[in-house]
């Protein structure tokens, strides 16, 4: 692997591209540091200490911690990715969305032109809703965390977090464009890395502090590489679906006739089941936090706490629901047998067309069942570690869930990214075989 990339900078256009997304991704870290005017970031600090099991800890886990020290980056790509979910869901209900996204490459310009409308309307209105809560906010000792509220406070607020989303989202168009990787995934994906040397810290301090033996904290790691496995195998595992394409004969040549495969995924929803359902699931205790003496939302609290027999079983539930949901959105099967079928495909021994459709349907329902019962395993297995190792939340966030998914397969696509360019030119990959199992077509 090292001599691999050794090689990804012997090559200049890949050298450039890999330091250009470093360079950008630097500026991201730099401005998730600035603080946005008029807060008192103890207070907001005191505050977010408590919010672990809330909606709001999931948020800030998302943006690098900028959110709980109210940066100028407190918003993070969230919009962008929050317009881009409605957006796709809307292309499954909406004929001229649907109409856009058959239209190639000029109707992915008009798509990719309303996320970002949509992405400056979503981030004025969280930023106006996020100037009014925190204005709300108090410590033990009733100091405010914001020093001078009102509707100037309320104004700069919207115009700086507006501003820093707006900036997030062309970073990651810049590094899409000309850099390596998927820009706003790798936004992602920094801001969670970002939160692991906490972890590894309070890891290291409860093994000094006496707290856990060292052989016991080799266990947990020894856990963490073999659930790393298991996530790497959803992630690449598919269900490949042979398909013949016919010869033509033109003059005294022939054509075609070739065999290739339609790679169905195993997890092809990806984390979106995860974040859905866990966004449903931190409703209740977000709601409770603002009804602290209430008996009834404290035993509603005491339901969804994370880790609690109601909350694993009802979180699991809408991980399957929400696979199958969001399964059957990124893929219809009618349309992919149509396309076959234009282009003189078949699957060998199924009929082109509604024979074809129906065979897609069945095998897909068959190996997303599965996969998303795994999916709701790794997404329950961090509160599971709490319970049972005392493993601090910041650790065991990376053990399973949403920030353990979207790093491996962040990760998986850039290397890909990166493996195409080496093979391309002729060098050996990070597999010695020149490609990353389960990556290639």
């Amino acid at each position: 692997m090292i001599e691999s990339f050794q090689n990804a900078f012997r090559i200049p256009e890949l050298r450039r591209r890999i330091l250009f997304t470093l360079g950008l991704l630097a500026v991201y870290r730099i401005g998730g540091q600035i603080p946005t005017p008029g807060i008192d970031h103890e207070v907001l600090g005191s505050f977010f200490s408590q919010m672990g099991g809330t909606i709001f800890g999931l948020y800030n886990m998302f943006v690098g911690g900028a959110f709980e020290r109210a940066t100028i980056f407190a918003l993070g790509v969230m919009p962008y990715i929050s317009a881009s979910i409605v957006l796709q869901l809307l292309g499954s209900m909406w004929p001229y969305l649907q109409k856009l996204q058959k239209e190639g490459q000029e109707g992915q310009k008009k798509i990719n032109q309303y996320t970002r409308y949509g992405t400056v309307f979503l981030s004025m209105v969280q930023a106006i809703g996020i100037s009014v809560w925190l204005q709300d906010i108090r410590d033990d000792l009733g100091r405010s965390a914001v020093v001078d509220p009102g509707p100037g406070f309320v104004f700069l607020t919207v115009i700086t977090m507006t501003t820093g989303t707006i900036f997030l989202m062309w970073l990651g168009e810049q590094i899409q464009e000309r850099g390596i990787g998927n820009g706003i995934s790798l936004i992602i994906f920094v801001g969670i890395i970002a939160q692991f040397p906490i972890a590894v810290q309070n890891e290291v301090e409860a093994v000094i502090n006496g707290l856990r033996s060292g052989l016991f904290e080799i266990v947990i790691v020894a856990i963490w590489v073999l659930i790393i496995a298991s996530v790497v195998l959803l992630t690449q595992g598919q269900r490949r679906i042979i398909v013949q394409y016919p010869r033509r004969v033109v003059g005294r040549k022939v054509y075609g006739g070739q065999s290739t495969h339609l790679p169905l995924k195993v997890n092809a929803a990806g984390v979106m089941p995860i974040i859905f359902a866990q966004s449903i699931m931190f409703v209740p205790g977000t709601v409770s936090s603002f009804f602290p003496e209430s008996a009834v939302f404290q035993t509603l609290t005491d339901w969804f706490q994370p880790g609690a027999l109601v909350y694993n079983a009802l979180y699991g539930l809408l991980i399957v629901f929400f696979t199958y949901f969001y399964t059957a959105i990124i893929f219809n099967p009618v349309d992919v047998a149509d396309n076959m079928k234009r282009v003189g495909g078949f699957i060998p021994g199924i009929r082109p067309g509604k024979r074809t459709a129906d065979y897609l349907d069945r095998i897909l329902t068959r190996i997303t069942l599965p996969g998303a019962i795994f999916l709701a395993f790794i997404a329950i297995v961090p509160f599971l570690i709490i319970r049972s190792m005392n493993v601090s939340m910041s650790a065991s966030s990376f053990f399973g869930g949403t920030a353990l998914l979207i790093v491996v397969g962040v990760a998986l696509d850039t290397l890909q990214q990166i493996e195409s360019h080496l093979v391309s030119r002729h060098y050996e990959g990070f597999m010695k075989r020149g490609k990353i199992r389960g990556r290639a077509s």
